[in-house]
């Protein structure tokens, strides 16, 4: 994490307005890309599992005696 933001962190309390604006514009810009991340995360995810299932499904039913 930036430097200025650690120490917004540390030190928020004693901060003006000014730098605690700035560390609430950069924490939530970081938010909103991991939870984006995330969501795509979670669609591949899903989409693998779903993939898999479907050959595994296919091979066993191909392979049964």
């Amino acid at each position: 994490m930036e430097e200025k933001i650690k120490n917004i962190l540390t030190d928020y309390k004693s901060l003006p307005n000014k730098d605690l604006e700035y560390a609430l514009e950069t924490l939530n810009e970081d938010f909103e890309k991991t939870k984006g991340l995330i969501i795509k995360l979670t669609h591949h995810l899903d989409n693998l599992e779903k993939n898999y299932n479907n050959i595994i499904e296919e091979y066993k039913n191909r392979t049964k005696k």
